[in-house]
């Protein structure tokens, strides 16, 4: 069914702004607050939302010029785009939840909202799950559970549903109140209480009252009464006797649905309850706590709603693990695999299409898709709107599998090919046929595209090197957020990307808007711009048989000595040059590294204007001491004289040179000398150089490896080369497929590396060898193929740079290219 079109005056009369210009006709279907993810120029209303990072108000030409033209914007653009229709409102974010709210208040049926520390996203999943066959349910997007996210989520809401699901997080006080108005929730549920988010409140009673305002106008809520924190703020919030309560305990009897046993298996977990005074047994496929508990609560949801016994058992048995992010991996004959193949629907299927477009390493895209199951629509509207989302996504080729998406083959306009099964596609499809390009795996559960997965990535050892994109993305933001709107940002993606990949950083960080990019060397800027890099980027240390594709890539040298400008001189002069080449000009303030000293830039200035083809994009320098608190003074030294010397380069030009000498400390500790630009290195990366940062990053790079082989030694006997390490009484060791050829330093041997298994530290035992290593596994309940961890999240990367008397910079950067790069977004 199509969505409720709404015209610019009514919602100008909504959200009480003052419309400008013609109503136009423009009919809304379509509300989008990201200009990179436009689909339908011609219903579509672009909010431009402020913050401390963004401003959506840059966005709008951009917006204009691709067709759009309805905006709700704080104010007017400066410049004038004819037959565009402007809502000016105060505040752009209350504007869209306050048309989410009263789009929400059209519907009459059920909507359950979730809201607790963890598995929010998965309890909301496995009902959609459960009650699919039942029922047709909107459902939030992914893990959209924020003031931005509810919103989007509700204006999915049509009248063809009659269940929604939407979860609902906060991470600070006084937010959950404005969510409770937008959701409107009728059913709640309430996950549990745990330490996210902690520091921004007094304590976990807080939080959990805050939370709990998401229900103060339901008909019933759903939560469990094991977890204190939330049954006294119950109990003192007065909400008990003003909504019903249904709840679970596996402690005491006195509640709806008391769990008597839960028995766990390898793979399987038995949890037999008692509901209504009748015994019941319900199966569940996976075995960690976390599962189980969020199973109970959908367990819980679906007895309330009067489900029979007999369809929860046979539902959860066939419950799937839910994809919490994308993965993004090598695949085979030089294609990039993007994997999101445990969620199908129309609104998961676009936002996949938006991340396999930030792909840029390929021209051409093919998108593996399996019929859409429990859409509730009709079949040929429903794949109408899929075959349009396609196209505006510039897929090249389509490969649909399953009955309905093959009955709908005309719909679809590129170049396509249809089987019932994915048996029959991988039996009939010529692999070969896969080359240079990036392929979407985008499958409903049922039709189990890990088998294409399988086939389609690149084959490569056990070890994995994860980068976590929007880990990196929320550290951008970070250092961002303490920039004025006018300062640029430039990002350090030397060193292949400090270990985590040239190309894949370097394309998130232009989707994500970064201003320029800087390499170590030419060659890596070459990498870059043949993989569709278009960003500048600067090049910190040209090489002398480098300057030609400098110039032929559009890459931007560091000029830092007189020798190294006359190498750029004589390139021009060879090439034939006719445009000036963008340099950057290094300064020496004190790190006596790389630059020109003060009294070198007079001749420095007479050679650059004499010659034309020079152009100084900008001038810097390096702090030596930015980290250190100590050496404050030096630090501002530096900085006083980059100044002074800056400056008489800046007054020499007629045009506007930037100006950057802060590096990531220094973003942080020296805020106030932004000047035009700041270079963000290893911060982005989510190690802290200085104190203030610590707890504000997120980890972005993971180190894992696997068991390979478990073996009894016994006492006495030696392991490893040098028989270095020793069984001084019958051991338990561990091999793993790591080891220095993969950048695991042999300083971690004999006991100074300490890694990760099932939660326990294991010692390494013995020498490092070129590709394994052996943990002693004493003590420790582990099995060939679990997972070992180098560093991750909670065991951090500088603890391994400790033990090889080092730092993280070198831990990361030494992790060689033969370790598989594996690339989530959530």
């Amino acid at each position: 069914m199509q969505h409720q079109q709404y015209t610019l005056s009514s919602i100008s009369e909504i959200v009480g702004g003052q419309l400008t210009g013609n109503d136009n006709g423009v009919l809304v279907t379509d509300l989008l607050i990201d200009s990179r993810q436009l689909v339908d120029a011609a219903h579509t209303l672009f909010f431009a939302l402020t913050s401390a990072r963004n401003d959506g108000h840059r966005y709008i030409g951009e917006l204009y010029e691709r067709g759009v033209r309805a905006f709700v914007v704080q104010h007017l653009p400066e410049t004038t785009l004819s037959d565009a229709s402007f809502i000016i409102v105060d505040s752009t974010l209350d504007a869209l939840q306050t048309l989410a709210a009263h789009h929400r208040a059209r519907f009459g049926y059920p909507v359950i909202a979730i809201t607790g520390s963890n598995g929010k996203t998965i309890v909301k999943e496995w009902l959609a799950q459960l009650f699919g066959p039942d029922y047709n349910i909107v459902r939030s997007p992914k893990s959209y559970n924020s003031q931005v996210g509810v919103p989007l989520s509700v204006w999915q809401m049509n009248e063809s549903h009659n269940l929604a699901i939407i979860e609902a997080g906060i991470s600070k006080p006084n937010e959950m109140s404005r969510l409770q108005e937008i959701i409107q929730p009728t059913i709640g549920i309430f996950t549990n209480i745990g330490q996210a988010h902690d520091e921004n409140f007094i304590n976990r009673e807080q939080k959990a009252g805050e939370k709990l305002n998401l229900f103060k106008r339901v008909d019933t809520l759903i939560y469990c009464m094991d977890h204190p924190n939330i049954q006294q703020v119950l109990i003192r919030s007065g909400l008990a006797t003003t909504v019903k309560l249904f709840t679970w305990s596996s402690k005491s009897p006195e509640c709806n649905l008391f769990i008597e046993a839960i028995e766990k298996g390898d793979k399987q977990t038995d949890i037999s309850c008692v509901f209504k005074e009748q015994n019941m047994r319900f199966s569940i496929p996976f075995s960690d706590d976390a599962s189980i508990e969020n199973a109970i609560h959908c367990i819980a949801t679906a007895l309330f709603l009067g489900m029979p016994e007999n369809h929860i058992s046979a539902r959860l048995l066939a419950l799937a693990s839910v994809a919490m992010r994308l993965e993004i991996k090598a695949g085979i004959n030089n294609c990039t695999l993007v994997n999101d193949y445990y969620n199908s629907d129309v609104n998961s299927l676009s936002i996949a299409l938006d991340v396999m477009n930030q792909q840029q390493q390929h021209k051409s895209r093919t998108l593996i898709l399996s019929d859409i199951l429990q859409s509730g629509r009709d079949e040929m509207d429903l794949y109408a709107e899929i075959a349009h989302i396609i196209e505006s996504k510039n897929v090249d080729m389509l490969i649909g599998i399953g009955k309905a998406i093959s009955r709908q083959a005309k719909q679809f306009q590129m170049k396509s090919y249809f089987y019932p099964t994915v048996n029959a596609f991988m039996m009939q499809f010529p692999f070969s046929k896969f080359r240079n390009q990036t392929i979407l795996l985008k499958g409903a559960r049922a039709f189990e595209f890990e088998q294409i997965g399988m086939e389609l990535q690149e084959k490569a050892h056990e070890t994995v090197l994860e980068i976590n994109f929007n880990h990196l993305v929320n550290n951008l933001n970070y250092y961002r957020s303490k920039l004025k709107p006018e300062t640029k940002l430039m990002v350090m993606v030397k060193a292949f990307g400090y270990g985590s990949g040239n190309y894949e950083v370097s394309n998130v960080l232009q989707f994500h808007h970064a201003d320029y990019l800087t390499v170590a060397f030419a060659d890596e800027g070459v990498e870059l711009r043949r993989a569709g890099i278009t960003l500048p980027i600067m090049v910190m240390s040209p090489e002398v048989n480098s300057y030609d594709n400098i110039i032929k890539y559009d890459l931007e040298p560091e000029v830092f000595s007189f020798r190294n400008l006359s190498f750029i001189e004589r390139a021009l002069d060879s090439m034939g040059a006719q445009m000036p080449l963008n340099i950057h000009i290094k300064l020496d303030t004190g790190m006596h590294r790389l630059g020109f000293a003060k009294h070198e830039i007079p001749e420095l200035i007479r050679r650059i204007e004499a010659n034309p083809l020079l152009h100084v994009r900008s001038v810097f320098s390096h702090l030596a001491t930015a980290d250190n608190p100590d050496e404050d003074a030096f630090t501002l030294r530096q900085i006083e004289l980059y100044d002074e010397v800056s400056s008489m380069i800046v007054k020499a030009f007629p045009y506007k040179v930037l100006r950057h000498i802060l590096n990531t400390a220094g973003i942080t500790r020296f805020t106030k000398y932004q000047f035009d630009m700041v270079r963000l290195g290893i911060g982005i990366y989510g190690v802290p150089t200085c104190e203030a940062d610590k707890g504000a990053l997120e980890t972005v790079v993971s180190l894992k490896t696997t068991i390979n082989q478990i073996k009894e030694i016994p006492a006495g006997d030696s392991i490893g080369y040098n028989r270095r390490g020793h069984a001084t009484h019958e051991k338990r060791i561990g091999i793993v497929p790591i080891g220095y050829a993969d950048g695991l330093s042999r300083l971690l041997g004999n006991g100074n590396g300490k890694f990760w298994v099932n939660g326990c530290q294991v010692p390494v035992i013995g020498d490092i060898c070129m590709d394994m290593c052996m943990i002693d596994l004493d003590g420790v309940e582990a099995k060939e193929g679990d997972t070992v961890v180098i560093f991750d999240a909670e065991h951090s990367v500088s603890d391994i740079a400790k033990a090889c008397q080092t730092i993280p910079y070198e831990i990361m950067t030494s992790i060689s290219q033969r370790v598989k790069r594996v690339y989530f977004q959530e």
